[in-house]
């Protein structure tokens, strides 16, 4: 008995040893090849061999168990194992889960949507580390083409290939077909991109997008009079300004962010198209001195636009800030009845969490800002992996200090007790 608790002593030091060295090697080699070398059949296996040497310890050990913070340490342990097996895209396979492990959705401004986009590597085939060099410098030379040949798969000419992540994966776009190629030891590894559309029990809908800048400038507008200066105020409904001499006052009525004009009984009606282009606006009114009212336009994106010969020059300003500081959506979750059960701004690592998801802001319209890419994540699992972490800790705790502070009340009281 004693060698077999010697034994065990062993396998858990130098599984712990090992545990420590691989944690140190999957921070050096990115979050993509971690992952997938974490999840590799051999890494598997040590898990298992982790956890069943956790199991024996608690068997042969009867102490881990008598005292409370070596089974809460213990136990915890095992814990973060089972729920980081639950999370893995094997333990999704070995449970049968259907939910979207990891998935993305594109939603726009005012739409809803349930669909979230999923991609999946399915491996197909091993080719020769020598066409790292190549796809190193872009390049698909010939051979590579008839290895895909060989496989009963074409790359047209028109295929293109970039770094993923650089000496240890690559992409090869063929439309409408794309490669992920890998490196797993002495060799390349290719696999095949496949993406399918998965539906959520519920829908998130995207009231509005919006960025935040460091050293941010409120827009304004800009006024010119003919022989006078420049003159600015808020770009604000109800500011106004006096323009001096026969020209009388300018006042902001309306203010667009998606500003479109259509024509209404012979007469032209600006309005704001929630889902037109982005067109930043401001409707002045021009009131001369003897009471008559004007309508003009100024535009953010065409400065000039709205000039007019007679009357003062107006231009919108509203500049883009310094660098951007935080990107929010604002995100509703609706469910099949149509009903808003829950919603939140969502940044950078402050997530929306509801139903076991979690929505993450990914990116974004860079263009126009019309729309925003949320990453999916369920977090089965996560709940066991934080419970766990928490018993390691409570443990730790208990184990070290708390016991004997315990002990030393105790002892006190009885001493007074006497």
């Amino acid at each position: 008995m004693n060698r077999f608790k010697r034994e065990i002593m062993w396998a858990a030091l130098v599984l712990i040893i090992a545990l420590t060295v691989l944690s140190i090697y999957g921070a050096f080699i990115g979050a993509e090849r971690a992952q997938a070398f974490f999840n590799s059949i051999p890494s598997a296996v040590f898990w298992a061999l982790f956890g069943l040497a956790l199991v024996a310890g608690l068997i042969a050990f009867r102490r881990l168990i008598r005292v409370p913070g070596l089974l809460l340490m213990h136990a915890g342990c095992i814990l973060v194992l089972i729920g980081g097996a639950l999370g893995s895209e094997k333990g999704y396979k070995a449970a049968g889960n259907e939910r979207v492990r990891e998935g993305w959705m594109t939603i726009y401004e005012g739409q809803r949507s349930n669909q979230a986009k999923v991609e999946k590597k399915i491996p197909l085939f091993n080719i020769s580390v020598d066409f790292a060099g190549s796809l190193d410098r872009r390049i698909i030379p010939e051979s590579l083409r008839q290895e895909f040949t060989k496989q009963q798969m074409t790359l047209s000419q028109k295929a293109v290939a970039w770094i993923s992540q650089a000496q240890r994966s690559w992409v090869i776009a063929d439309e409408p077909n794309q490669y992920f190629i890998r490196r797993e030891g002495v060799k390349l590894k290719v696999y095949d991109f496949v993406r399918e559309m998965k539906e959520l029990p519920f829908s998130i809908k995207l009231n509005d997008f919006r960025m935040e800048y460091y050293d941010y400038e409120a827009p304004y507008l800009e006024i010119e009079v003919t022989g006078s200066q420049l003159q600015r105020i808020p770009a604000e409904i109800g500011q106004q300004l006096d323009l001096g001499g026969e020209l009388g006052t300018a006042k902001i009525v309306r203010k667009f962010e998606r500003f479109k004009m259509s024509l209404e009984d012979g007469k032209q009606v600006a309005f704001e198209d929630p889902h037109g282009n982005p067109m930043p606006a401001l409707e002045i009114e021009i009131t001369s001195p003897a009471g008559e009212v004007t309508r003009r336009y100024a535009f953010s994106l065409m400065p000039g636009f709205g000039h007019s010969q007679s009357g003062p020059k107006l231009t919108y300003v509203k500049p883009t800030g310094g660098m951007v500081s935080d990107y929010i959506s604002e995100l509703e979750v609706i469910d099949k009845d149509g009903k808003v059960v829950a919603k939140k701004d969502i940044e950078v690592n402050h997530p929306l969490q509801y139903a076991g998801y979690r929505f993450y802001q990914s990116s974004y319209d860079q263009e126009g800002g019309r729309y925003t890419v949320l990453q999916v994540v369920s977090d089965t699992g996560v709940m066991v992996v934080f419970a766990g972490y928490w018993a390691i800790c409570v443990g730790v705790v208990w184990h070290m200090w708390l016991r004997h502070l315990f002990k030393k009340i105790g002892g006190k009281t009885q001493t007074h007790g006497n």
